[in-house]
């Protein structure tokens, strides 16, 4: 398929996919295929949170960010490359950088029962007790994400030419995280290290992110032919992109489009900026090796066979959660 140069990302309205009618139905697995095959990137609207729920989220999260930095500090915990709780500023880099990103970030996963995480072998969620309602509004907002995800990963199935259940058994109960990130002001420039900017450019690792309206501009992603592309705050609308994972799973035939947040403009650095990924992971377990129908002669195998559990570590030491 020839490639298309989109001057913004596409639209898609999920209620078309989970209606009862075929033809809405396959028009969506069609469109969001496409989208993905070249952008890797859609907007996705009737995506199931509620404007109270997200309201509720923006306001815990920017409650806790508000908290003196030692008490912040209290929730950061060692030896779990920063998947749950708190991630201190300039914790995080992008692969193939050394500058830390400016921003500060805060992990929720799974809210399951002991007996369930230690199978999985899922650390416990923390959560911030200065902000009770912070556990009730992450853990509701992450469980209608992955319903949502759920869905989109359904209709990339079809879209492959798999069974249209294929990854349920290896989402269900995955190592998800929902991030709730603070990219703080920079009421200083002369304190900014060279180079820093709130997030370098970069590819997620997971199968999936479902991003919802974020607070300020500053999302940009790159198109193949090399330019950028800003993504407005949309809002009746998440923005939902290809992982890492899951170009790898198709052999690049679903691109896992590079991103960045640009630092804001003279005027606006004193402005903080809050954004709230979902980022969907399968269970450790699952193999992420090409699928077949996405090899051929013009298309050969490009990566390794690997399991989402040993990739995702691989990629926490990249980017420096993981010492």
């Amino acid at each position: 398929m020839k490639d298309i140069l989109y001057n913004e990302i596409p639209s898609v309205d999920l209620s078309d996919f989970v209606s009862h009618n075929p033809k809405r139905k396959h028009n969506f697995v069609q469109n969001i295929g496409q989208a993905y095959q070249n952008i890797g990137f859609v907007a996705v609207k009737n995506h199931g949170l509620s404007d109270d729920l997200t309201a509720n989220l923006y306001s815990a999260v920017k409650q806790f960010f508000a908290l003196p930095e030692a008490t912040k500090l209290n929730y950061e915990i060692n030896n779990l490359g920063g998947q749950r709780g708190y991630t201190a500023r300039g914790k995080e880099h992008a692969k193939g950088r050394s500058v830390g990103d400016l921003k500060e970030f805060y992990h929720v996963g799974q809210e399951l029962s002991p007996t369930e995480r230690s199978l999985l072998e899922y650390p416990g969620n923390i959560f911030p007790q200065e902000v009770p309602e912070f556990a009730t509004a992450t853990v509701e907002a992450f469980r209608t994400l992955e319903a949502t995800g759920m869905q989109i990963l359904r209709a990339i199935a079809l879209y492959l030419g798999l069974d249209e259940f294929f990854f349920d058994n290896k989402v269900n109960k995955g190592n998800s995280i929902l991030r709730a990130i603070h990219y703080f002001p920079l009421d200083n420039p002369q304190d900014i290290p060279d180079g820093a900017v709130r997030a370098a450019a970069h590819g997620d690792i997971n199968l999936i992110t479902l991003l919802m309206g974020a607070s300020a501009e500053g999302l940009q992603i790159l198109r193949q032919d090399g330019a950028w592309i800003p993504v407005t705050a949309l809002q009746d609308k998440i923005v939902v992109n290809v992982g890492d994972m899951l170009e790898r799973l198709t052999n690049k035939k679903l691109k896992s489009t590079v991103h960045r947040v640009i630092n804001p403009s003279k005027e606006l650095l004193g402005t903080p900026r809050y954004s709230i990924p979902f980022f969907m992971h399968p269970i450790s377990e699952m193999d992420l090796t090409c699928l077949p129908s996405c090899i051929d002669e013009e298309n050969p195998k490009q990566f390794e066979d690997i399991t989402a559990g040993e990739f995702l570590s691989l990629r926490l030491r990249e980017i420096g959660l993981i010492k």
